[in-house]
């Protein structure tokens, strides 16, 4: 099936392969969370970012996460606006909720793993166990040291509260720039270099992963894929359509609406879906 097959018809097919699957693994990129509702270029950023968009012309905030400040007060102020809009903000947005009830409400005993590459952790504000989410690219709460050593990692919520109070003119006070325990300056967990720290936890959950592969590929596995275009598609993406070619058993269905059609063109049991992705659960 292609999405130019029927609404219906992929529907049913959707509902059959969630039904049937002895296992299922999600996988998600940006375009999930722009679905439910946190748009980098919206209402909402507008209204929170203004003095940024007054001082420094930033028009979205993907691209005004590389602007090069001139201060370390410019750079962390922005960085505590950008880190509580983006992970603390909001909580769970309902479209994550809804899916998970979705999933639930079809079976609510079968084993399902969780691989993103978003650093907003909506799937473990959601309910989804910590144990099955991958985060390949970080995660907004942490910082890690700026040098990539020694792998430790800090949670970043009580930095963030303490320092919203007193950003003024797009700066922050220096005494509130942010230190690792030994005195160096933090720096944020995400994948932007080598310097990126792979902790325990993320070497952990990294083997969670290959493992539940491995011991899924053997049934019937599911393969749901939300959001992901070709940013990093060597991720999810690419990965996905392998495992729909090579394990005899597994289904891929594909959410996205720029990018609907598989990179490899004999997958036995595909769809996908340019629909929204709200109406496509709710049709569930």
């Amino acid at each position: 099936m292609t999405s130019t097959t029927s609404f219906s018809e992929r529907i049913e097919f959707l509902r059959q392969a969630l039904s049937s699957a002895d296992n299922i693994i999600i996988g998600a990129g940006s375009g999930l969370t722009t679905a439910a509702g946190l748009d980098y270029a919206g209402d909402d950023f507008r209204s929170v970012f203004a003095p940024w968009i007054e001082r420094y012309g930033f028009t979205d905030l993907y691209t005004s996460s590389f602007y090069p400040f001139e201060s370390r007060e410019e750079y962390w102020a922005y960085w505590a606006e950008h880190i509580w809009f983006c992970r603390y903000r909001s909580g769970a947005l309902p479209l994550y909720r809804v899916l998970k009830e979705t999933l639930s409400a079809i079976n609510p005993h079968r084993p399902t793993f969780i691989v993103t590459t978003n650093v907003d952790a909506q799937f473990e504000l959601a309910g989804f166990p910590t144990d099955n989410i991958f985060a390949t690219q970080g995660d907004y709460c942490f910082f890690q040291p700026a040098s990539g050593s020694p792998k430790i990692l800090i949670n970043n919520k009580e930095w963030i509260m303490k320092v919203l109070p007193h950003i003024k003119d797009c700066r922050i006070p220096t005494e509130l720039i942010p230190h690792m325990p030994d005195g160096s300056e933090a720096a944020l967990n995400l994948r932007v270099d080598e310097t990126f720290v792979e902790d325990y936890r993320w070497h952990r959950q990294a083997k969670r992963y290959t493992n539940f592969v491995k011991q899924a590929s053997q049934g019937r596995l599911l393969l749901l894929e939300f959001g992901i275009g070709y940013n990093t598609p060597g991720i999810i993406r690419f990965p996905f359509e392998q495992m729909a070619q090579k394990y005899p058993h597994t289904t891929l269905v594909r959410f996205n609406r720029d990018y609907p059609e598989p990179y490899l063109q004999d997958l036995p049991r595909f769809t996908s879906f340019v629909e929204d992705i709200p109406s496509i659960l709710s049709r569930l």
